[in-house]
């Protein structure tokens, strides 16, 4: 049997996430755009009430929350602000590879601390020159005595310098292409590491995005992931789990594109009339609609493989390149529906535009998904 109802546990955490949404993150998320600024006491309201690094296992001490579960909160934090959520979704990234490639030891070594206070997690894959292109990094890691030795740089790093532990790809032999890759993980304190934060983006402002450097960091020789040459195996294997949270924050947003447009319309007269009375105005909130429960069931289709052990590589690019799109086009047409009001920020649907183009960019660029996809397709 199929079934389509969420359990009591998962309604509460949707109640819970709703709630802390409404009354932490909706009134400050304009100022913080605004200032280009990480929320810290949004990010201890959310360690508080159990919403962050919520994906830690129970065997570390933490709540193990599926990915089914996660989709359920991160479309309610998304609908108040894209950017706050990517602060939260970027640390649950970042302790992913260490879901997957650590040992139960590294796992409980690194992960048991974040439990004890409000502190994030970063995960460094991208650089300047190749994003997409993962096999290609540059940065180099040596393994000197009982220390791996890293040099280099990553772009475009969530959370990057405010992490308490990055896990860092780097190459040990670029020859070897991917399988000369590995995967470390890297404390805050290690010295060495300098970061810089890349201002004036287009959207998604409360999230801090960085540059990364590491000359000369040293890190234990059993600070890896695996072996030598599983660095971008756990890669792909972590986003293949974590763009199922992105295509879920996309729901979100076109949730929140829905809703305000629906209000708005209500109120908004033309020609005598709510121009909700008008039919093409009619068209764009059934679209609307079409699009975010078609995206949900394909994001919690994806999410539910997750968590029965199942392969779900192509079912989360399919979540996350309908669904950063579809949410895209709700956002374009919220502003449509606001006319001239909805390109300012004195309604929250420009905000939503900014934000949610990114959705198509990070994690895999969707024209990546569609690769990954028809790659599945083709076989």
């Amino acid at each position: 049997m199929i079934a389509f109802s969420m359990s009591e546990e998962q309604k509460q955490l949707q109640a819970l996430a709703q709630t802390f949404t409404k009354n932490e993150i909706i009134p400050i998320a304009a100022e913080y755009d605004r200032l280009e600024e990480v929320p810290w006491q949004v990010v201890e309201k959310a360690f508080e009430l159990g919403l962050l690094n919520a994906s830690i296992p129970e065997h570390v001490g933490g709540l193990g929350l599926g990915m089914l579960e996660e989709s359920i909160i991160g479309e309610e934090i998304a609908y108040g602000c894209m950017g706050i959520y990517t602060v939260l979704m970027a640390s649950e990234l970042g302790i992913t590879p260490i879901l997957l490639g650590g040992s139960e030891a590294q796992q409980k070594r690194f992960l048991a601390p974040m439990l004890e206070k409000p502190c994030l997690a970063a995960f460094a894959l991208s650089e300047a020159n190749n994003g997409s292109d993962a096999a290609a990094m540059g940065t180099k890691a040596e393994l000197i005595g009982d220390e791996w030795v890293i040099n280099g740089s990553k772009m475009w790093i969530s959370n990057g310098g405010m992490a308490e532990l990055t896990v860092v790809f780097a190459s040990v032999d670029k020859a070897l292409g991917h399988k000369g890759t590995v995967a470390l993980v890297v404390p805050k304190e290690a010295a060495g590491q300098s970061s810089h934060k890349i201002k004036h983006k287009m959207g998604q402002r409360a999230s801090h995005t960085a540059e990364l450097v590491f000359e000369d960091v040293r890190v234990p020789k059993d600070n890896i992931l695996g072996g030598i040459g599983d660095g971008f195996k756990i890669a792909m294997k972590t986003l293949d789990k974590t763009r199922i949270p992105v295509a879920a924050g996309s729901v979100g947003i076109a949730r929140r594109a829905l809703e305000e447009s629906v209000k708005y319309a209500k109120v908004r007269e033309a020609f005598g009339k709510p121009i909700a009375n008008f039919q093409a105005i009619q068209f764009k909130i059934a679209e609307m609609l079409i699009g975010i429960e078609t995206g949900r069931l394909m994001t919690w289709k994806a999410a539910w493989l997750v968590d029965q052990g199942l392969p779900h590589g192509t079912e989360s690019a399919i979540a996350k390149a309908y669904c950063s799109e579809m949410a895209f086009e709700a956002a374009n047409q919220a502003i449509q529906v606001h006319g001239g009001y909805g390109y300012v920020g004195e309604y929250p649907v420009e905000k939503l535009l900014r934000d949610v183009k990114l959705n198509q960019i990070y994690e895999g660029t969707n024209e990546i998904q569609r690769i990954v996809i028809s790659r599945a397709a083709l076989r």
